[in-house]
């Protein structure tokens, strides 16, 4: 009789070992986080392998084609002599998500002085569809483009979204990317500071 319940206590203690167990792998696989894009401030959705820290000041902006919701092409030589911003962003992004509705109200006010390309990486959607029905939804008007295959977004080292870069007159890169929503204050400020 004791050696019953001493078998039963040991298999009740092995058994809230292995619950406990378990219970600590779930807590430690979700609250682990890892920055991969080496800046401290940035905040993000990491979507690729780390590696680098974007494309560096003063490097020509690689040329790309892409097409937009709409169905039309841009490329990205054929705006050389215009300010750009080109901003990576998805659907399922909740920074980028933030820092949306103040590209619009940027867009609207300065949409004249600075072309903004909004590169969906679209390879990372659920589907096309899921990214008309976004833009539908909140009624965005700044151009969208779609990267399905994710060529352009893995050439830009977007490996955070939102990611974005400022590209000059000259078609260089002309400050260092910014990975993590943008406020309207800091469009601004890129704007006038760009050439």
């Amino acid at each position: 009789m004791i050696k019953q319940i001493l078998g039963t206590a040991l298999i009740a203690v092995l058994g809230i070992i292995l619950v406990m167990n378990m219970l600590n792998m779930n807590k430690e696989s979700s609250t682990n986080e890892y920055d991969v894009t080496g800046d401290t401030e940035a905040e993000g959705v990491a979507i690729g392998p780390p590696g680098s820290s974007g494309l560096e000041v003063g490097e020509l902006s690689p040329d790309f084609e892409l097409k937009t919701l709409e169905g039309e092409t841009i490329r990205l030589s054929d705006l050389l002599g215009k300010k750009i911003m080109l901003n990576f962003w998805a659907t399922w992004c909740p920074p980028c998500l933030k820092e949306m509705p103040e590209m619009q109200e940027f867009y609207d006010e300065h949409g004249d002085e600075i072309e903004i390309l909004a590169v969906n990486v679209t390879g990372s959607e659920k589907n096309e569809q899921a990214v008309h029905d976004f833009i539908d939804e909140y009624s965005y008007t700044f151009p969208i483009l779609l990267d399905t295959a994710m060529n352009v977004s893995d050439e830009y080292k977007a490996i955070t979204i939102p990611t974005t870069y400022f590209i000059g007159t000259d078609g260089t890169i002309q400050h260092p990317r910014k990975a993590g929503p943008m406020t309207y204050e800091f469009m601004e400020e890129m704007l006038e500071e760009l050439n």
